[in-house]
This record gives structure tokens, C-alpha cells and sequence, in this order.
């Protein structure tokens, strides 16, 4: 019995202990609530505002990071549709005072001393792909922006390149007027300075600088970047390591990130390059006095009769006309190395478009030397059985689109060639129609892993080729840049591994969503010595 009381005695006294500690605690606990809510202020509790800060960033994550993984070509496009204008014309000013200052007409004229510390860039082409060669020109062109320098056009025993189709401006040199003006002025015997070409080789990264060098700082006289076929190397200087050059491509090129870049190549070759007489000719005579075309089709189909890639470039040619609304019978130029689908694109158009054509069996005028860029047999697969002249006034002619220009293809949509008709265009018609457009159509079967197939460097959507292309797309009609990229910056822009692979020559480090591991490139450089091939002309 007392073991029973002293039991129940402890069991009371533990539960009043546990009793008091729980009340005191709930005590101690409104207390601390009550005195903070005295002294807190609704607006600024610290509790609410973390909670509203983490609530702003979910939602800032859930609008800046895409909810897909990847793209289709037009999602990719839809940020080139329109706003290059007012950045081209930015350029256009830029190129203008260049001439002004570093044009022929002026430098010829300097005083000896000054004129022989004048610095140059050649550009040298041969006579091979039109797309390609022109792009060494346009390249050195925009070298010479840069680096404030005046143009060379080289020649080959004595004759420009396609200079039985295209004149050139009056504003370069040719090389053997600046041997003369280097001579006549004295530059060797009075101040005892040679006139030295230097050779930077883009294509070989063991023998170019273009990424660890400050060519501003060059001393040579003339310099040649050589084997610049695209688009793509004069871009490069937007990654150089020096902030001087740097600067120097972006105020030409833009940020690489922005999507509202300038028509470079377009605005270039606006003052560079127009016709001769007898291209101009044969343009005019397939307008027969008429008005401009609106749209240019350029179906690219290596002799191969792809009806998937002939519907889907008709499909995307109505589609733009339709956004276009025409309040008239438009008029659309068709460029294609296969002649029979002429027939083919007037039997779907000719209602309610005027589909023009040049036919070179039929013309009536005379091109000089017609013979001397006839098709050769091995290339026939790639640029289609008429003679290499045709493809010139077939450029000139499609560059007169006022509208939009159209790229097909069975296979390499966006190449070169139609790359430079499309600039061209839209720096002709930059003055008064911001609306211009480029398009590329791609058939459902070349998209159907997404851009892989797109991997050469000079096709404009080279560096959409990555992971982030969806594949099983269906037919595509994509606003395309006039600019084509040279990096990996944009959103949906992604390198392939083969990409990563040649990158990795040139001291670059990409990820795979192509983001730059600069402090690695600044290494890369620091322990390279600056390379050149020098030749001593003068």
C-alpha cells in the first residue's frame, strides 16, 4: 500500500512538473509573438519579403529558362524576323566614312611620308565557287573597317576575279598600283620601308592569329587572311583576346549575342561589286523593262528531283506572299541549278504570280568570253549543267528582289551563293523597305534530325546544328539571319561535336551549349607564339 501511494505521489509530482514547464514555455512563446508583432511591420517583415523574393525568382526562372529542350528551324527564326535595318544603316555610315578616309582617290594623293605608312589588306580569289570567293573579298573588305586600312583587290594576270562579270569599286587598289605608289613615293629609298605582305592562314589554326593577336598593332604594310570562304572568320575577332580588337569587330558586327545584328556582307557589297554592262544587259532582259521582282525562289536540288523539297518550297514561298499581302500580281524571280523546275513553279504560281526566269539557251545578247566559266563535268552534280556565267546574272538578278528571297534545296539549304543574294537585297532595299525578309524551306525528311545535316561552315544555319534541333520535325519555312552566325551565343544555338572538336584547334573550349571558356583561351594564347608567313614585294 505505501509502495502503491509513493507511486502514485511521483506519478502527480512528475505530471505538475511537466505541467508547469509546458505552461511556462507557451507563456514564454506568446510573449515573444505579441512583442514581435509590436514591433513588426507588415510591409517590411523580413519572413514576407524572403518569401515574395523566392516566389520572384521562381517566377524570373519559369519566363527566362524555355520550359523545351529543344527547337524547331522556325522557333529558332522567329528572333531574325525583321529589326536588322537600323543597325545596317548604322554600318552602311561606317563603311561610308571608311571609303571617304581610306579610299583610293584619297590615298593616292597623301604626301610620300604619310602615304607610306599606310596600311592595307588584300583580298585574293580565284575563279571557283562564286559563294565562296566572294566571301574572301567581303572578308578582307571588312578587315580593312577594322583595322582601318585601305583595299587591295589582288588579280590574276592582270584580270580581277569574275571580272568578265563584275565590275569593282573605285575605292580599292590593285596590287600592282600600290607596288607603283610604294616606288614612286619613295617608301624603300627615302624612309626604308618595304612594302612586306604577311599571311595569316584562317583554315589552318597552327597558322593564324586571329584569336590571339591584336592586329591593330600590325606593322606589316599589306596583310592577307587567307582561306576566308565564309561568313564565319571575320566573326572570330569577336572572341580575340585583346579588348582593342574586340571592339573594332563589334562596332562592325554587333554583339555576337544580339539578334538584331547588322547586314555586313549585304552593306559590303552594296559599294564593292555591280555588274558589267553586259550582265546588266542580260538582267534587264528578262524584266523586259518592267518593275523589280518581289520574292526570289532559289531551289538548290543538285540534279536531284526531290518532290518533298520542291512542295515544301512552294508551300513556304505562299506562305510568305500571303504575309506580304500584295495589293497586285507580284513577280517572283526563280534562280536553280535544275532548268526543268522552271515548269514546275509556273504550274503552281503562274494564277496568280509572274514567275520570271533567265533563260541562257535563249538569249539573244552577247556575254564576252561565254566560254571561259563553262560548266565543268566532274561539278555538274553540284552546280547544274548551265555554263558557270548564267549563275552571275542569275545572282544580279535575284539580289533585285525587293521582298523577301526564298532558300530550297534538296540538301544544303542556306548556302553561300544564296546567302550573298539575299544580303544584297536587303542592303538595296534597306533605304525604304524595312519589311525585307530571308527564308529558308526545309521538307519534313531533311529536318527529320533536326539541323545535323547542316554541318559545313558556310551554311547559315551551321551553328543551329547541335542538340538543341529537335528531330521529327514537320516542314519548316524559317525566317533566317542575313548575318549567319559565327558563334554560339543565341538561345537555340548549339555546336556539334565535330564543331567542338575544330574549335578546340583554335585554343576555344566549348560546352555543349557553346558557351566560351574564356580564362582557357587566354592561356591558350599566353603560351603560343604569334605566328606569320612574311613576303617582301618592294
Amino acid at each position: 500500500m505505501r509502495w502503491l501511494l509513493f507511486g502514485r505521489s511521483r506519478r502527480k509530482t512528475a505530471s505538475l512538473h511537466c505541467l508547469l514547464i509546458a505552461s511556462a514555455t507557451f507563456t514564454g512563446i506568446g510573449i515573444l509573438l505579441l512583442t514581435l508583432r509590436s514591433l513588426d511591420d507588415p510591409s517590411t517583415s523580413t519572413a514576407q519579403n524572403l518569401t515574395e523574393t523566392v516566389t520572384q525568382q521562381a517566377e524570373q526562372s519559369q519566363t527566362s529558362t524555355p520550359s523545351k529542350r529543344c527547337a524547331t528551324v522556325e522557333e529558332m527564326g522567329d528572333e531574325f524576323r525583321g529589326g536588322f535595318v537600323e543597325q545596317s544603316l548604322r554600318v552602311r555610315d561606317i563603311i561610308r566614312r571608311h571609303s571617304d578616309v581610306n579610299g583610293a582617290a584619297r590615298v593616292r594623293s597623301l604626301p610620300p611620308e604619310e602615304f607610306c605608312r599606310q596600311g592595307f589588306v588584300i583580298a585574293k580569289a580565284s575563279e571557283a565557287g562564286f559563294g565562296n570567293e566572294m566571301y574572301k573579298i567581303l572578308t578582307a573588305a571588312a578587315l580593312s573597317v577594322m583595322l582601318n586600312r585601305s583595299l587591295i583587290i589582288g588579280q590574276t594576270r592582270g584580270k580581277y576575279p569574275f571580272g568578265e562579270y563584275i565590275s569593282y569599286t573605285s575605292t580599292a587598289f590593285s596590287l600592282n598600283e600600290v607596288k607603283h605608289l610604294w616606288r614612286q613615293n619613295g617608301c624603300l629609298t627615302t624612309y626604308g620601308r618595304h612594302l612586306v605582305l604577311r599571311i595569316d592562314d584562317f583554315q589552318k589554326p597552327l597558322k593564324t592569329n586571329v584569336l590571339c593577336s591584336n592586329w591593330i598593332e600590325w606593322q606589316e604594310p599589306i596583310i592577307w587572311f587567307q582561306n576566308t570562304t565564309d561568313a564565319v572568320a571575320a566573326q572570330f575577332f569577336l572572341k580575340n583576346v585583346h579588348v582593342e580588337m574586340r571592339k573594332a569587330a563589334s562596332e562592325l558586327f554587333g554583339p555576337a549575342q544580339d539578334h538584331n545584328r547588322p547586314n555586313v556582307f549585304g552593306e559590303l557589297m552594296r559599294i564593292l561589286i555591280s555588274p558589267t554592262e553586259k550582265v546588266k544587259q542580260a538582267v534587264d532582259s528578262v524584266l523586259s523593262g518592267g518593275s523589280d521582282p518581289d520574292i526570289t525562289l532559289h531551289m538548290r536540288m543538285l540534279m536531284n528531283r526531290s518532290v518533298r523539297a520542291l512542295q515544301a518550297a512552294l508551300d513556304c514561298t505562299k506562305k510568305v506572299m500571303q504575309n506580304i499581302e500584295f495589293g497586285y500580281r507580284p513577280k517572283l524571280v526563280l534562280v536553280s541549278d535544275t532548268p526543268s523546275l522552271v515548269d514546275d513553279v509556273k504550274s503552281n504560281f503562274d494564277r496568280f504570280v509572274e514567275v520570271v526566269h533567265f533563260n541562257y539557251e535563249s538569249f539573244e545578247g552577247e556575254i564576252s568570253d561565254q566560254n571561259g566559266l563553262h560548266s565543268l563535268d566532274f561539278r555538274t552534280k553540284d552546280w547544274g549543267p548551265a555554263p558557270r556565267w548564267v549563275a552571275f546574272v542569275d545572282f544580279f538578278l535575284a539580289s533585285r528582289a525587293r521582298h523577301a528571297v526564298v532558300s530550297g534545296a534538296h540538301r544544303r539549304v542556306g548556302t553561300t551563293y544564296v546567302q550573298l543574294i539575299a544580303a544584297l537585297a536587303a542592303a538595296n532595299s534597306a533605304g525604304g523597305n524595312s519589311s525585307f525578309s530571308f527564308f529558308s524551306s526545309f521538307q519534313s525528311s531533311l529536318v527529320s534530325e533536326g539541323l545535323s545535316s547542316q554541318v559545313g561552315w558556310g551554311h547559315v544555319w551551321n551553328r543551329f546544328s547541335g542538340p538543341l534541333s529537335c528531330g521529327n520535325q514537320t516542314s519548316q519555312c524559317a525566317y533566317t539571319p542575313l548575318l549567319p552566325p559565327a558563334w554560339w551565343d543565341g538561345m537555340w544555338q548549339s555546336p556539334t561535336h565535330r564543331d567542338i572538336r575544330r574549335m578546340e584547334g583554335y585554343g576555344i573550349q566549348l560546352s555543349g551549349f557553346g558557351t566560351v571558356d574564356e580564362d582557357q583561351l587566354a592561356s591558350f594564347c599566353s603560351s603560343r607564339k604569334e605566328v606569320g608567313k612574311f613576303i617582301t614585294l618592294v
